[in-house]
């Protein structure tokens, strides 16, 4: 079996107290706001649906995982967020950095950035809608 999984990695804790936290960072002093994941594909309440749309575009299977999420799920050490990975075979490997996601300006930039990491991978492709 060779399945493949994209996991992408929020900046952030889950939870109500952070979840609120992030609402009014990202409301009142944006620039101080420290996930560009979140920034970039998230409105003031939910998933910008232009990402979820390209999301649910993708032939790959995708999870999204706040930071403590991620960190008990798969104990990877010294990860660096935001951030995504692949899981194929029960091993993760780093798919796009921090850096790379943080260099990101706008939402048609992330696509482009997840679109280039993944047109790498054999089999996997972006259905066209």
């Amino acid at each position: 079996m060779n399945e493949k999984k994209l996991v992408f990695v929020y900046n952030a804790n889950s939870g109500v107290i952070s979840l609120v936290k992030d609402f009014w960072k990202k409301i009142l002093n944006p620039s101080s706001y420290e996930c560009n994941l979140c920034f970039q594909t998230f409105g003031a309440f939910s998933m910008k649906r232009d990402w979820k749309k390209f999301i649910n575009n993708l032939n790959i299977d995708t999870e999204f995982l706040h930071r403590d999420e991620f960190e008990m799920k798969y104990r990877i050490k010294n990860a660096l967020y935001p951030s995504a990975y692949l899981e194929q075979n029960a091993e993760l490997k780093l798919l796009i950095s921090r850096e790379e996601m943080n260099s990101v300006k706008n939402l048609d930039e992330m696509e482009a950035l997840v679109l280039r990491k993944i047109s790498k991978l054999p089999s996997i492709s972006y259905i066209i809608s």
